[in-house]
């Protein structure tokens, strides 16, 4: 066991390229199902195909973001196009707060404007998680005397959806003057591209970020190296790619300007020094619910049996393994959707996702088996409650516990 440290560095590099495979091949599938609809659609209507390319073009520029400032502000820009204003709110313990706008006189002031959640079109949105198209009288009555009512009537909010919870609103009207652009179809296939895009994004960072801290048998861990117990896929991160920004930029609206790329050699300590001031100036709230107290308390409590017999070192050891656990069936999750969903209607979820269910169980058992967190079934508990949601008749008959 002591002679596996080698294996660590050839680990990370093949998760990090399967991850990386995964969200390049995810990629391609969104922009080719877009212009499949699409070209369905030019066919029927040949003044409409550009509509296609357009949309395409809108989806990459998005796709070209790495951090959630990036992404959430190519979503802005390129929404712009489809709705004549539009606006994210941050989703948190129910309440909607502004981040930016696009369109409005005073896009300035939608910074930290609370939504009134009692609205029947902003709760609909959140606790039904569906499109709202709404007239303004069952929307928030302080936003439109602050913003101006829509010429039209109609609003539309839509919700970005994380980890099957509204982790964000996007509002869009035809603006105060008659005519303006309201286009429902387009806006609503551009939220969905970021949420997928938000997820893929997450899971590549943990893959990078995971292997290299986790230790392949139970062995003391230096401090410096220990991992947070609480590892946010969506905290500050200071860009680092100035292409992806600088082709964001061309083809539509600038996002924030004014923060170098960091040299390769600075690049750990630069991205500190810039995630801080990312964070006090511009970027947006985590879209992930940081963890109550309590809730820690009960993961470290289901952690360890017997925490009080057990040395600190292994606790850390229990706390990668339940990571590395959640990591992997986050992974299951995102990539069959379709098939979660089904499976918890019918009752025979692990039929549908036995296949992915039995590798991800083999790579956590390779990592973990021999260790002191083998004592814990994590991946089978993560398994029952992230996609059973703690139901384990979902999983079915044949599920083994």
């Amino acid at each position: 066991m002591k002679d596996r440290g080698w294996m660590e560095p050839i680990v990370e590099r093949v998760v990090g390229q399967v991850l990386d495979s995964h969200a390049a091949q995810l990629r391609s599938e969104i922009v080719r199902r877009v212009m499949e609809e699409l070209e369905a659609d030019s066919a029927a209507a040949p003044s409409n195909s550009d509509v296609g390319t357009d949309l395409a073009r809108a989806v990459a520029e998005i796709q070209m973001g790495t951090s959630q400032r990036e992404i959430l502000g190519a979503l802005l820009d390129t929404c712009s196009r489809y709705a004549a204003r539009v606006a994210l709110f941050v989703v948190k313990g129910g309440h909607a707060s502004g981040w930016q706008g696009r369109g409005f006189a005073k896009n300035d002031q939608l910074k930290d404007f609370g939504l009134d959640s009692n609205a029947p079109a902003v709760g609909r949105t959140i606790h039904d998680r569906v499109v709202v198209n709404a007239p303004p009288a069952e929307s928030d009555a302080r936003f439109l005397e602050e913003f101006g009512t829509p010429a039209s009537g109609e609003i539309r909010l839509l919700p970005l959806v994380l980890k099957d919870k509204v982790a964000a609103l996007v509002y869009a009207d035809g603006g105060a003057d008659a005519g303006g652009k309201l286009d429902a179809g387009s806006l609503e296939l551009l939220v969905l591209s970021t949420s997928a895009w938000l997820e893929v994004n997450s899971l590549r960072k943990q893959a990078h970020k995971e292997p290299a801290a986790e230790p392949t048998e139970s062995r003391p861990v230096a401090a410096s190296q220990a991992s947070p117990a609480y590892n946010d896929p969506f905290a500050s991160h200071a860009p680092g790619h100035a292409l992806a920004a600088v082709a964001a930029a061309e083809a539509s609206a600038p996002l924030a300007a004014g923060i170098a790329s960091p040299a390769a050699g600075d690049q750990h300590a630069a991205t500190e020094v810039q995630s801080a001031v990312i964070e006090a100036e511009a970027a947006p709230p985590d879209l992930y619910p940081q963890p109550t107290a309590q809730s820690e308390a009960a993961a470290s409590e289901a952690m360890t049996p017997a925490a009080s017999g057990v040395s600190p070192e292994d606790q850390e050891v229990h706390r990668k393994a339940q990571r590395f656990a959640r990591l992997l069936v986050d992974e299951i999750k995102l990539y069959n959707q379709a098939h979660v969903s089904e499976g918890r209607k019918k009752k025979d979820l692990y039929d549908r996702l036995k296949e992915a269910i039995e590798k991800s169980r083999t790579t956590y058992q390779k990592r973990y088996g021999n260790t002191v967190a083998a004592s814990a079934n994590y991946f089978q508990d993560e398994v029952v409650r992230s996609l059973a949601e703690d139901d384990i008749s979902i999983m079915g008959a044949n599920f083994r516990r």
